[in-house]
Parts: structure tokens; sequence; C-alpha cells
């Protein structure tokens, strides 16, 4: 006969034995991210969902810091590589692709109708005609503005990049500066540049362009320079000895009335003073008319390295990924926008907005001019944007800058 002590004990031992049996049964995924703790913390409820519901897989997520990561991911996927990785889509994820080292996750966008679902953000997850990874999180950029501004100055907000011009030249009358922007750190003028190309060119002509197809020099992009020189004299003068917080207070103040930036500064423009009441969003304005709208959103992507041993179960997580609900849980902790169509958002007015508008783009979504172009092209690419609103005159010594830098980056 057992004392009660005994079989407690017995009892016990069992239990962890069929707990250390169960998790050994179980499947491992590892995943490598590089998540910041906000982000973290929404990635691991997801996890916790998708193994809740397949609880014979265990994701092991080890996290890295970005800057770290940066190297990291060029190593592991060479050696050791994991099941799934974070990155970006568009041409930041093309030397992986090109080198081998992503998988083609075609059949995970087909079995699971993602190519509607997430139709959006499909080209920039394309390379020869395959899916490389999942998307699962943007946000938008587009026209920021003063509404007290405009109420000011007497202007309606422009249907078109006419008004948008006609606009500046009352701003400018009334003292306020059309369009500002802090361009010490080079990238918030890369955005200028990305809507003018793709409004006046599109989004496959500014793809080409960020790959290296298309001379510097060619007419095509002269046309979007001379868009930019009608909008010049009237940006913010110092604007490359701002950085882009500093840019933000002239908005808020209403000394500039629109700001060509990304809807994570909606937080800072808040915390100047600006409310729903006083704070506007609107899509940049149509140049070109035969020309399908393309937006400018940075995408957050999950790939399968070539080298991944658990290939099926981490397919089961990309699809989970992808799913309508599961964006939207992840995306309202991120305080970003779900890719797929059928997802919802809160009732922040910004986030509908944007919602609203990449969802509905037809043109394509390009990821930002440092995420589309190689390193050193978005380097030489941003100094040549900001030197062009400085020295609108320096035009044709400033492309042919970049056209040498073309043809030597890109053999």
């Amino acid at each position: 006969m057992f004392h009660r002590t005994t079989l407690a004990a017995a009892l016990a031992a069992t239990t962890m034995l069929v707990a250390v049996s169960a998790h050994a049964q179980q499947r491992v995924v590892r995943y490598y991210a590089d998540f910041d703790p906000a982000p973290l913390a929404a990635f691991e409820a997801a996890i916790a969902d998708f193994e809740a519901a397949n609880p014979e897989i265990d994701i092991q997520l080890q996290n890295f810091d970005h800057e770290g990561y940066k190297t990291a991911i060029r190593n592991f996927l060479t050696a050791d590589a994991p099941d799934l990785v974070n990155w970006y889509a568009g041409n930041r994820m093309a030397p992986f692709v090109n080198s081998g080292q992503f998988m083609d996750v075609t059949d995970v966008w087909e079995e699971n109708g993602l190519n509607d679902s997430l139709a959006s953000a499909a080209a920039s997850m394309t390379i020869d005609g395959k899916k490389w990874g999942v998307p699962y999180t943007y946000y938008q950029w587009g026209i920021y503005y003063n509404k007290e501004a405009y109420e000011a100055a007497g202007v309606d907000v422009p249907a078109n990049w006419e008004e948008f011009i006609a606009n500046c030249e009352t701003f400018q009358a009334a003292g306020i500066d059309c369009l500002t922007t802090g361009t010490r750190a080079l990238w918030p003028g890369a955005g200028i540049f990305d809507y003018l190309n793709l409004r006046t060119n599109g989004y496959e002509h500014h793809m080409k362009l960020a790959n290296g197809e298309i001379p510097w020099t060619d007419d095509s992009v002269r046309a979007t320079f001379a868009e930019w020189a009608k909008l010049q004299p009237y940006i913010t003068a110092n604007h490359a000895a701002l950085d882009w917080q500093d840019a933000a207070a002239l908005l808020v103040q209403g000394k500039a009335a629109n700001y060509v930036m990304g809807n994570f500064a909606v937080a800072v423009f808040k915390e100047g003073g600006m409310t729903d009441e006083t704070l506007g969003f609107l899509p940049f304005p149509t140049i070109n008319p035969d020309v399908p709208r393309a937006e400018e959103a940075p995408t957050d992507t999950v790939h399968i390295p070539a080298g991944a041993t658990n290939v099926e179960d981490a397919k089961a997580f990309l699809a989970f990924l992808a799913q309508a609900d599961v964006q939207t849980k992840l995306n309202e902790a991120l305080g970003q926008l779900p890719i797929n169509k059928d997802s919802s958002v809160g009732d922040d007015p910004f986030i509908q907005a944007g919602f609203e508008l990449l969802s509905t783009t037809p043109g394509g979504i390009a990821q930002f001019f440092d995420r589309d172009a190689p390193a050193e092209m978005a380097k030489i690419g941003m100094e040549g944007f900001q030197q062009f609103m400085v020295q609108p005159g320096q035009l044709d010594a400033i492309l042919d800058r970049l056209e040498n830098a073309r043809q030597r980056i890109y053999k």
C-alpha cells in the first residue's frame, strides 16, 4: 500500500514525465527577430495565440537589437539558419532573394488567398513572379497639414498638384512656409522625391530607377525635378540645418502649412499641442493623372530562410500571420496599419485615413528611397536631393553625379 506522500510524489513524477514527453514531441520553429520592446510584446502575444491553436508547435523567438541584427542576419542565413526571420519588403529583401537565402513562399500566398487579402503589398513582396515572405505591418506617408494655417491664408485643401502649388503662393504671401521639412539627416528629403517621382512617372518607373535600370540623366527623371522646382521656393529655407522634429515644431506653430512625413510623426505633432481638430492628413496630390496612384509605406515582413529545417511549420506561421484578425490585434498593439484588407483598425482618424489610403492603392507600395535603393546609392541620392532643395541651379551637376554613381554601384 502506498503512503499518501509516496502516491503524491508518484503522481507528480508521472505528470512531469507526461509534460516533458509532450514538450519533447513538439516541433520547434526557430524565429530570429529585431523587435523594440512594444513590438516584442505584441509578437509574443501573437506567438502565444498561434501555439494555443497549434499545441504541437513550439515557436522559439530569439530577439536581437536592430543594429546587431543587420550584421547577424548575413551570418546566420549562411550558417545555421533559423526557420523564420524578420526583414523588410522591396529592394531590402532582394539581395537575400537573389543570393538564394530566402525561400519562395508563393504556395503560402496561393493556398491562403493572400494575393487578394494582401494585394496592396503584393508587388513589394514579388521578385521574378514569386513571393518571398509575408508582410504584417506598414504605415502611410503623405501630407500632414495645419488646418489653422489653411484658414489663416484663406485656402482650401488642394485636389491636385496645380492647386497645391497655387496655394503655396498664397501661403508665401501670408508669411507661412507652404512646405516644411528638416533634411539635416537627409532622409526626409527622400520622402519628397519618392512622392514626386511616383506621381510623375509611376511605381514601375520608380522601382526601376531604384534598381539602377534608368539613368538619372533620363528625361523622365528630369521631369520629376521639374515638378520639384515648382515647389522649391516655398520650402522652409533653412531645412538643411533642421532635424525632422524641428520642422514638426514649425507645423505645430502654424509657421508652416504642410509636411511630407510618415504617420509616426502624429505623436510628435500632438505632443506639441495639435489635436484632431487642427491637424489634417491628405494624400500627396496627383501630378500626372495617367499614372495609377502609388503610395509610400515602409513594410515589415517575415521570411523563411532557404536553410530552414522546419519549413512546414514555418509556413503555417506565415499563413497565421497573414490572417485578418491576427493582423488586427497585432497592429492595435503596434499602433500601425494591418496589410490584410479585411482587418479592422481603431478609431484614430490618422490610422483610419492610412488604412483607407493603402488598402485601396492601385499603383503599388514603395518602401522608401533608402529601402528601395542600395545603401550606397541611397546615401548619394539623398545628398543630391538635399543639395537640389538648396541649390536648384546645380541640377545638371547633381544628376551627373548620381548617374556616375549608378554606373559604378550597379555593376
